[in-house]
């Protein structure tokens, strides 16, 4: 999408842009802020906000992906190197840093990629710098080289050492010795990399050394010793040879980046766009910004939309334009907040198409804009001798030679500046060139002539923001479907204007004029009379609908309850007549033969009909069961709901729910699942006790193995864990988890989780015949 300089400068981007940028942890972060521009197909928006997204989701799940805060920019030093063809100890370190940063993120996406494959897509750019690394390794903390960098350093290190020690040694002598007396201090300092004593004034002439430097009070001088003179000049030679030896491998160090250069920016931008989506998050989650629909058309239509630079003080808003109508005209006071609502539009659809949340409420839509222009504000110029009507016509040229029928195009003000009749006229004639061009245009107008326009013309709607003349502040609330008025003379008289002043001001206005202004002040009052009585009706019905949902539901719950009767007395049932049939069995032992044959005869014919009772007992069970499942299942998952996961006998409660994904909390573990694997429960979630306890319950049904083949490791392992505290309940001394072969993953998962459980002796790769590497074989502790 383009965007004009004006729009750019009115709508104040570079501002509106700092209110992500604030919350980067690094330069690069706010770097990457701030170049963002909006991305000319829907394709490129539609994936940043699956970028962002998936980014949210891995947060929600995993927690944070590493950071330091030691990262920075290397653009500077990889420009600089090309020239001097070195860079530094700290500014090598300061590539290490970025580096090593870079590979922990990817290794961190790498491990859950199929999950979050946006996420995947941006980690994966990051190459493989292990090798890199490994050379950096010769750097400390402060980018000083270790003695070990190579060969001929350490050797020339150790050298150094022992020399210094001579030089301490000799020294110490005179410091100790019988001259003593003519040192102003026993220490050893240091003077244009020489080793020297401080010695008296007095003594200079006597000592036997050579004169270095004198002190600042000029009470003592430096001295070299005559002892260390040759010393200290073979601790210079070697200092030197120290420092080439260092700025070769500072050079080839420097060479290894820059053979490489292209794949360490690569990386420096992945850290960026990474700082950049986590500030983005950061902001949408503490100012509860939303992602908008990115719909088809030249449209848009934001909901409890609010200017992003007014805080909390911001009144949210509800505007739309485009479909019925693409010219949409705003009146009302002045201060009244109509060129907010512009700018408000503006930096949402700027925002939009930069693939950024905007300052709205979940549902709000922004189609296909192309372009994006404004005339907001006094552009006067002093320097191009332009008044501020010229500077305003001048703009507005530009707009009508650049914009087309997929521009959006923002007018404060229309046909201010200039004669009131001749600046209405040309306003009518710019909003029919605009609606016939197919533009999308939002103007804010005081005119009487333009909102005539606008109340008679079709795909021409009006909008009003609103005004307390009780109090003489505006609401700030934004009415579309009617003008708004000026007010000027309420607001007058108000403020305490002669009264014969605003009759005279009354006279003069036209019959027409103040006619309009009563119309459009009867449609203000019949307008609000009817939001309020749609207001009503809308809170009755939802009151109506939440007593249809309660007496639905209680007439399930009286249903499950019928059934479940049934259910149980069919078992009790079934439990008395095998009872029946068990003691019919113990008398017939103590019966003759003759007796016994007739008796079972009779208890043959009594078991077939006890058969058939309990086969229809089932199928009546088995009914029952299934429609209660299916009732379940038809209801829709909501946030809150106690559900249970497909494939394991836990239940848990829905944390979040993203298009068809869901977050569901079980056993004090988040798991992400498709929507589809989960079912609404009865069961009641056990509260976590805190401190210890003792179960004296002995589960039952709980199987000798547990399959989670095909699950992801989120889904799978809160089952698992769940499984393995029933199975070791329940008395088993050894249980089997089938996970699959695989790449692996889940199957480390599983080991891992079985070395945290204090009540896990060993376990085991599954044997020939077992499932071998698809399976892991757990024994449980005595």
């Amino acid at each position: 999408m383009y965007v004009s300089k004006a729009a750019y400068k009115s709508l104040e981007i570079e501002k509106i842009m700092l209110q992500f940028a604030s919350r980067a942890r690094s330069e690069l972060g706010v770097f990457m802020l701030s170049r963002q521009e909006p991305f000319s197909d829907m394709d490129q928006v539609l994936k940043r906000q699956s970028l962002i997204e998936g980014y949210r989701r891995y947060l929600s799940i995993h927690g944070n992906l590493p950071w330091s805060s030691d990262v920075a920019s290397v653009d500077g030093l990889i420009e600089g190197a090309s020239e001097t063809g070195m860079m530094s100890g700290e500014e090598l370190l300061r590539v290490r840093v970025l580096l090593h940063l870079a590979g922990r993120i990817r290794d961190s996406v790498v491990e859950v990629r199929d999950d979050f494959p946006s996420l995947w897509t941006l980690a994966r750019r990051v190459r493989d710098f292990s090798e890199d690394l490994e050379r950096l390794s010769v750097l400390d903390e402060k980018g000083e080289l270790y003695d070990g960098a190579s060969p001929r350093l350490r050797d020339l290190r150790e050298r150094i050492d022992e020399l210094r020690r001579r030089i301490r040694r000799d020294c110490n002598g005179i410091i100790n010795g019988s001259s003593s007396h003519m040192l102003q201090e026993r220490v050893l300092s240091m003077r244009n990399g020489r080793s020297v004593l401080l010695v008296r004034q007095e003594f200079v002439g006597r000592f036997p050394g050579i004169l270095v430097d004198r002190s600042s009070s000029g009470n003592s001088a430096y001295m070299e010793p005559n002892c260390v003179v040759s010393l200290n000049n073979r601790m210079v030679e070697l200092r030197q040879d120290e420092r080439d030896e260092e700025r070769r491998i500072f050079r080839a160090l420097t060479a290894g980046i820059m053979s490489r250069k292209g794949a360490v920016l690569e990386a420096q931008d992945v850290l960026g766009t990474m700082d950049m989506i986590y500030a983005v998050s950061d902001l949408m989650d503490r100012e509860r910004w939303a992602f908008p629909e990115m719909a088809g058309g030249t449209r848009f239509r934001l909901f409890q939309v609010r200017h992003p630079m007014l805080g909390s003080s911001a009144v949210p808003i509800d505007v739309h334009c485009g479909g019925a109508f693409r010219v949409l005209v705003i009146t009302g006071p002045n201060t009244g907040g109509k060129t907010v609502v512009l700018k408000t539009v503006g930096v949402s659809v700027f925002l939009a198409w930069c693939g950024l949340p905007i300052p709205a409420v979940e549902g709000s839509q922004v189609g296909e804009v192309s372009s994006l222009f404004s005339d907001i504000g006094d552009e006067q110029s002093i320097e191009q001798s332009l008044s501020t009507f010229s500077a305003h016509l001048k703009n507005i040229v530009n707009i009508l030679e650049d914009s087309d029928d997929r521009s959006l195009i923002l007018l404060d003000e229309l046909g201010a500046g200039t004669d009131p009749q001749e600046g209405a006229a040309l306003g009518v004639a710019l909003l029919k060139t605009f609606k016939r061009r197919g533009s999308l245009v939002l103007a804010t107008t005081h005119h009487n002539p333009i909102k005539k326009f606008a109340t008679t013309t079709d795909g021409v709607e009006t909008a009003s923001v609103d005004f307390d003349l009780s109090t003489l502040t505006p609401t700030y609330r934004l009415i579309m479907g009617i003008p708004g008025q000026s007010n000027a003379l309420a607001i007058a008289e108000r403020l305490g204007m002669h009264r014969e002043v605003l009759g005279d001001a009354e006279k003069v206005l036209k019959s027409g004029e103040a006619s309009i202004e009563t119309m459009i002040g009867e449609l203000q009052k019949k307008t609000l009379h009817l939001d309020s009585q749609a207001a009503s009706l809308a809170k009755e019905r939802l009151e109506i609908e939440e007593l249809k949902k309660a007496i639905e539901k209680e007439r399930r719950d009286l249903e499950r309850i019928k059934r479940r009767t049934i259910m149980k007395a069919d078992r009790e049932a079934e439990r008395v007549l095998e009872e029946a049939e068990r003691q019919a069995r113990e008398m017939l032992r103590g019966l003759d033969e003759a007796a016994k044959s007739a008796a079972d005869r009779e208890l043959n014919k009594h078991k077939k009909g006890v058969k058939k009772s309990k086969e229809r007992s089932q199928v009546r069970q088995a009914v029952f069961e299934a429609k209660e499942i299916k009732e379940r299942g038809a209801k829709e998952i909501e946030v809150g709901d106690v559900v249970q996961v497909s494939g394991s006998g836990s239940a848990g409660e829905v944390l979040s729910i993203k298009g068809k994904r869901a977050v569901v909390l079980v056993g004090g573990l988040k798991i992400e699942t498709d929507i589809k694997k989960l079912t609404v429960s009865d069961k009641k979630i056990r509260p976590e006790v805190s401190g210890p306890s003792i179960s004296v319950s002995r589960p039952v049904g709980v199987p000798s193995s547990i399959m989670v083949r095909g699950m992801t490791v989120d889904e799978a392992m809160p089952i698992v864990a769940d499984y393995l505290d029933r199975a070791v309940l329940a008395g088993y001394g050894e249980v089997t988890v089938i996970h699959g072969r695989g790449e692996g993953i889940l199957r480390r998962k599983v080991h891992e989780l079985c070395c945290r459980l204090p009540y896990v002796a060993n376990f085991r790769l599954g044997e020939n015949g077992e499932g071998g590497y698809g399976v892991t074989v757990v024994s449980f502790r005595d």
